[in-house]
Formats: C-alpha cells, structure tokens, sequence
C-alpha cells in the first residue's frame, strides 16, 4: 500500500525534480519511508539494447527482472496494452509513509505547483482545485485563492515543514 500520496505537478524546467530529491533526502533522513512515481512521456530505457535483459525483453519477453545485489528492477512491456492507471501502479509499490507523485497533472489526488512564470507557461492551480500548495520563485497574485498556499520554492524547508504538518493530519 502507498500511505499517502501527494502529487508534484508543473512545467518541464521548474524543478520539480530538484525539490524532491531535496525532500525525499531530508524525509528518508529523518527515518520516513517514501516511495516516487514519475511519469515520463518518453520511452524508458532501463539497460542499453546490447545487454543481457534488454535483449529478452526485446526477444518477446512480458517481464524482465533485473536483479543485482544493490537493486532489482521490473521491465514490463505494454506490448499495445494501455498504460496502467496511477492506482494499478500504486499497487505494486511496497508500503510508505509517503509515495510523491511526480506528473500525472490529470489524478485527483493532492498536489503541489512548482511554479516558475519565467518559463512562460500558464500556472496550472487555478484550473486544478487539487493544487494545495504552489511553490514559486515569484511573489504571490494578490487573487489567490482562498486556502491556496504559497511559497518561496528558494525555501524548501518551508515546504518540508509544511509536508511533515499535512502528513500529521492525513494530507
């Protein structure tokens, strides 16, 4: 079971990934187990075509495991199936205090906003009624939503503090 769950949206660029190697580092630290779930829209490719796994998965294999002292890994090709939902794929992580939710804008499930607007891409929270929590390097709109949070994404440990008060409370 995946404990609770909260989700890590916004723009490619943002960084996202940045903030939460810092906060599944301090988490981890701090004796918390946490699991991630990244969504790519890119093929993944786990070992190099040449190499003994890729080569059975390549050869018409459904699953490989990998498995070596330090880690195991589980490639399992879609083979024209659909992607499997976030809840099917939730399934089959081991038990956590928290599994962060990197992409998968679309789930209904609690979630942050790192927010850059230099990027120049629209904000996704006043559109997503699920973003709790919008980390930003610019100031706050003065329309925010009302029980909208908004922080400095240069202060990570604000946002720790905030994670480690949602998570005492069921997030």
């Amino acid at each position: 079971m995946a404990g609770q769950i909260l989700g890590v949206i916004g723009w490619s660029g943002s960084g996202k990934t940045s903030l939460l190697e810092y906060l599944v580092r301090e988490l981890t630290a701090a004796g918390r187990k946490i699991n991630v779930v990244k969504h790519s829209h890119h093929d993944v490719v786990i070992e190099p075509p040449q190499k003994d796994s890729s080569r059975l998965r390549l050869a018409g294999a459904q699953e490989v495991l990998l498995a070596s002292p330090y880690r195991y890994v589980i490639a399992h090709e879609l083979r024209q199936q659909a992607e499997p939902s976030l809840n099917e794929l939730l399934l089959r992580l081991a038990p956590a205090d928290l599994t962060l939710v990197e992409g998968y804008k679309w789930e209904a499930l609690p979630k942050i906003e790192v927010y850059r607007p230099s990027l120049g891409k629209l904000a996704i929270y006043p559109e997503d009624q699920q973003v709790l929590l919008v980390a930003s390097d610019a100031p706050a709109p003065e329309d925010l939503r009302p029980g909208l949070i908004w922080m400095d994404l240069n202060q990570p440990q604000l946002l720790l503090e905030w994670i480690n008060i949602a998570m005492q409370n069921g997030i």
